[in-house]
């Protein structure tokens, strides 16, 4: 694949992703995949950029914010915006499912996501997913990817639908610490970037989610991935398991939900970092009553928000990274349409800033990447994934969340076709759930 034509960006103000105030009229040259000059010094560094004419393309950004692309470090992209575990698990065809996830990564694009991470996978393809982009062979952002979610036979938060041993939808059953190490030497083996473990899960009978790993356990997954040179990252809604998974050496702990204080101790002693994942319970707790999502959710999400942040604001302070994970994937979250919601939760109900949370969604982002270093920030050296937007994010971070705002999108220093139409499909046979009513039909409602 030929080297992009340097881009050299002109007039925007400069909002770099690391957290510093933004730099009015501030140009931004990119050359091949990287961004290699930020400031009054970027045509001086490169005197063939002022003459060059059609070997340079310029875009003029006066009036608009130049800033890294998203990375959202939590998204599904074999899932294929699922209203239910029982469609995921049981009406999904393999061939069809990663060709759908292909074209829905198109829409990650277009929404100014340049980088995702998806924790666990449907039939294992994740790595396939990751290597068809870096490739050339699909349109897609930047991805990191596990391969299943490891569960204990309590299952996850799919109940009963997750057998008592093998595999199932997204999700891995591992029964002894043997199988544990076991498996997760497979994951990497298959090309894993992140070990996911399902730390706790729904039981019957019980309101909120248990811890269903013994702390030997998480530490020999963690312990087995980390000799390999592999991350682990752990879904853990509760403050036990929070507490546990810090303890036990996972990297990045997913909703920390109800975290407590020696669970916020375990994760700072760690330097574990944390992704709320906010997005799917806002959505619920906001707009589940247009979608005829079930109202008895909606206090019990809302109440899950709020004690979390206060937590997350604490963290936040005493330097824990916070990354944005939208969720996307799920018919409550569905792909290229709330990838900016967490910023907005994390300005409103945590407490940070505009400029703060943005940090949390690039820079932090980098984390869940596997690049640290090399993507989200604005600065020379990082890969040349960059936003033109109409707006002022700095200020209000809800301007990210309507793509007609972006001016420009570009990923590995290529602009992306923003023009092209949204891609939408057809119904396929046998994908959804079919009910032959919905309630049943007893005498006396013929009156």
């Amino acid at each position: 694949m030929p080297e992009p034509i340097p881009i050299l960006i002109t007039g925007g103000t400069v909002l770099d992703g690391t957290g510093t105030p933004p730099r009015p009229d501030t140009p931004v040259l990119l050359e091949g995949d990287r961004i290699t000059a930020v400031g009054p010094e970027t045509v001086s560094s490169a005197p063939e950029v002022s003459g060059a004419g059609s070997d340079v393309r310029v875009i003029d950004a006066t009036g608009c914010t130049v800033m890294p692309g998203l990375i959202d470090a939590h998204v599904h992209c074999t899932f294929d915006d699922v209203q239910s575990n029982d469609e995921l698990f049981f009406h999904r065809d393999h061939t069809l499912a990663a060709l759908i996830a292909a074209r829905n990564l198109q829409k990650l694009l277009l929404a100014g996501v340049t980088g995702f991470c998806d924790p666990d996978t449907l039939f294992s393809m994740g790595p396939s997913l990751r290597d068809a982009i870096e490739a050339g062979v699909v349109e897609g952002p930047r991805m990191a990817t596990g391969v299943q979610a490891l569960v204990t036979a309590v299952g996850g938060t799919a109940g009963r639908l997750i057998p008592d041993t093998g595999v199932v939808g997204y999700a891995q059953v591992v029964t002894t610490i043997d199988e544990m190490i076991q498996i997760t030497r497979r994951h990497i083996k298959y090309g894993a970037d992140w070990i996911k473990i399902h730390a706790t899960g729904s039981i019957p009978r019980h309101r909120g989610e248990l811890l269903a790993w013994k702390l030997e356990e998480l530490k020999a997954v963690c312990e087995t991935a980390h000799e390999l040179e592999t991350p682990v990252m752990a879904h853990a809604r509760s403050a036990e398991s929070t507490r546990a998974c810090a303890e036990a050496g996972v990297d990045l702990i997913l909703h920390a939900s109800f975290m407590d204080d020696p669970a916020l101790e375990a994760v700072v002693d760690a330097g574990a970092a944390l992704m709320p994942t906010f997005t799917f319970l806002a959505n619920l707790t906001d707009y589940g009553h247009l979608v005829g999502a079930g109202a008895g959710m909606k206090d019990v999400f809302r109440g899950e928000i709020e004690a979390t942040a206060k937590m997350m604001a604490r963290a936040h302070d005493a330097g824990v990274p916070l990354l944005c994970g939208s969720e996307s994937g799920f018919a409550l979250t569905p792909y290229g349409h709330w990838h900016a919601r967490e910023m907005q939760v994390l300005v409103e109900s945590v407490g940070l800033s505009p400029v703060q949370a943005i940090a949390c969604a690039t820079a932090n982002g980098a984390i869940a990447l596997r690049m640290e270093g090399e993507v989200g920030a604005l600065v020379p050296g990082m890969a040349a994934d960059v936003l033109v937007v109409n707006g002022n994010p700095a200020a209000d971070v809800t301007v990210l969340a309507d793509r007609s705002n972006l001016r420009q999108v570009i990923s590995r220093g290529r602009p992306v076709d923003l023009d092209r139409p949204w891609p939408t499909r057809a119904p396929i046979p046998g994908e959804k759930v079919a009910n032959w009513a919905a309630r049943s039909l007893t005498r006396d409602l013929l009156g």
